[in-house]
């Protein structure tokens, strides 16, 4: 018998945000059946699960509108319980506002949340105990706007995308501190491998002004230690969101434009090893996150103009099926998480 990516995924829920309802919706991990959806605050963007508390934290970033036109920040995170499918907190991080990308530190029970800057403190990482959901410190990323936010394994390592900065901040967990500017022109998505050691950022940022030509589409993989680019992995396209998976595969989300109109994106393969690419599959319009099941199999790229989800075997690169959000009056897929079921977290 053949036993396909979601055979054993019964009781497993993959979360999505739907930034424009606004609200975070709720899909059977195995059939794909929808669950049920939470309305929260304006704009929902990114995610993360806390498998110990059972709990999903959610950025809440502006009012409406986008980066740079938008008409006003939040300061809030939205914490979901996620088995009830209710909010159970609203995390009000004022002053701070803008908060954007999310990631958990399990083992030392930390949140970690990329918030913009303003005219009193550049932008940053607003740091938060797991546990009482209060902040407990503040790391400056050394940029106007702090964007995605990722960390290594042990919660040592961190590293965040900037729009409107030339590098990529590379920070010490531990000591909560800013320790390099890896030359990065002007990222967006960024990943960090499991054991700290390397980091992988989409450059440049879509939208972005250069004084000259504008830098070709990359992955740029950053030597953490020395805060130096090592490598350049060239893409076709203009790249938002970048993951890595637990089996070492490098998920890159390619927006595709035909003239000035929106085209299907492409979801872009490569060895976070090698560095060589695998290949690849056409996908959903304006891909914006990039996820993976925690056992590396299924693939979910969030892709925010057309709404959907797409589900894929990252062993055949083939689409296994497509979220449609707009059939539950949902839109603008953004932010995933995949939440396993209770006996298995």
């Amino acid at each position: 018998m053949t036993v396909t990516p979601r055979d054993d995924r019964e009781g497993d829920v993959l979360a999505v945000v739907g930034q424009s309802g606004p609200s975070v919706s709720f899909f059977d991990a195995a059939t794909d059946r929808h669950l049920g959806s939470v309305a929260t605050l304006a704009e929902p963007h990114e995610l993360a699960f806390d498998p110990v508390e059972r709990l999903l934290w959610v950025t809440m970033t502006y009012y409406s509108g986008f980066y740079h036109a938008n008409t006003g920040r939040r300061t809030e995170l939205t914490v979901i319980d996620p088995d009830a499918r209710r909010v159970v907190d609203v995390v009000d991080l004022a002053p701070e506002h803008a908060p954007h990308g999310i990631a958990l530190d399990v083992a030392r029970r930390r949140v970690y949340v990329s918030v913009e800057g303003s005219d009193e403190r550049p932008g940053g990482v607003v740091v938060l105990d797991a546990g009482t959901r209060r902040p407990i410190g503040r790391i400056d990323s050394g940029a106007p706007g702090a964007h995605w936010i990722a960390l290594d394994a042990a919660g040592r390592v961190g590293c965040v995308a900037n729009k409107e900065a030339p590098f990529v901040s590379v920070l010490d967990l531990e000591r909560g501190t800013l320790t390099g500017r890896a030359p990065v022109p002007s990222s967006e998505g960024v990943a960090v491998s499991a054991d700290g050691a390397r980091a992988y950022a989409a450059s440049p940022f879509r939208g972005s002004f250069f004084d000259g030509d504008e830098p070709e589409s990359a992955i740029n993989v950053i030597d953490t230690v020395s805060a130096t680019v090592i490598d350049a992995l060239p893409t076709e396209n203009s790249v938002l969101p970048v993951h890595l998976t637990s089996t070492g595969l490098l998920l890159v989300g390619e927006v595709r434009t035909r003239g000035r109109a929106m085209a299907p994106g492409r979801l872009t393969v490569f060895s976070a090893d090698t560095h060589k690419e695998i290949g690849g599959l056409d996908i959903g319009t304006v891909p914006l996150t990039v996820h993976s099941s925690p056992d590396g199999r299924l693939g979910y790229v969030a892709c925010f103009a057309s709404a959907t989800v797409e589900v894929v075997d990252l062993a055949s690169l083939r689409r296994v099926s497509r979220l449609d959000l707009g059939a539950f009056g949902e839109s603008g897929a953004h932010g995933l998480a995949y939440i396993p079921s209770e006996g298995a977290s």
